[in-house]
């Protein structure tokens, strides 16, 4: 079994280290043991969290290779944030900031993420209130949290200064993307989801408000 999931993480995400495996079936682990304290995730998704959340997270550094500086927009229970600071941990200068506005869901971000040596700071707060604060990243991601029109208001002032976006989207990203284009111009490439269904990655970059 455990052969298996390491097959399909690499399978997503490129060549993956034992020990970068390790840590993130800790994360898993620690997810599910908070999940029954807090509201981190529904109880009927708990049995699909590797194939779900996990792998579908793990296929974005593979996106790109030399980003350093990751910037995760309502980060939950550390879907994709979690998961690539974990993953980048040997890469030089790696560094996550996650924003979750939710204190209980950061404090278990915060504790895991700190048990598991992972790069990354955990901030409790509302997106509208981070800018200024962090420096700008070389990546912003952020899954499941708003439409992407909304997504990128609250990227917009970090891409401004030339952070890129990887915004995971389902099977009705084209009319998102079309209603975004009413406010935005940007450049678009569209990364099919290696975890199946209908879903994307939106990598945006050079976003301008017209």
């Amino acid at each position: 079994m455990t052969g298996g999931r390491f097959l399909a993480l690499e399978k997503v995400a490129g060549s993956v280290s034992r020990e970068t495996f390790e840590r993130i079936e800790c994360f898993e682990a620690a997810f599910v043991r908070w999940s029954a304290r807090i509201n981190l995730a529904a109880p009927s998704s708990l049995p699909h969290l590797w194939e779900r959340h996990i792998l579908d997270s793990a296929q974005l550094p593979r996106l790109a290779p030399n980003a350093r500086y990751w910037l995760d927009l309502g980060s939950g229970g550390g879907f994709p944030g979690a998961i690539v600071a974990i993953m980048i941990a040997g890469r030089e200068g790696g560094h996550v900031d996650l924003i979750e506005s939710n204190r209980k869901k950061a404090a278990f971000l915060q504790t895991v993420l700190a048990s598991l040596d992972a790069p990354a700071s955990v901030h409790a707060r509302r997106v509208e209130k981070c800018f200024g604060h962090l420096e700008t990243p070389d990546i912003i991601t952020a899954r499941a949290l708003a439409p992407l029109p909304v997504l990128l208001e609250l990227a917009a002032s970090w891409m401004s200064e030339g952070a890129r976006a990887l915004f995971h989207k389902g099977r009705d990203y084209r009319r998102e993307v079309e209603e975004s284009r009413d406010a935005w111009g940007f450049d678009l490439i569209e990364h099919r989801n290696k975890v199946g269904g209908d879903g994307v990655i939106l990598d945006i970059s050079n976003l301008r408000r017209l």
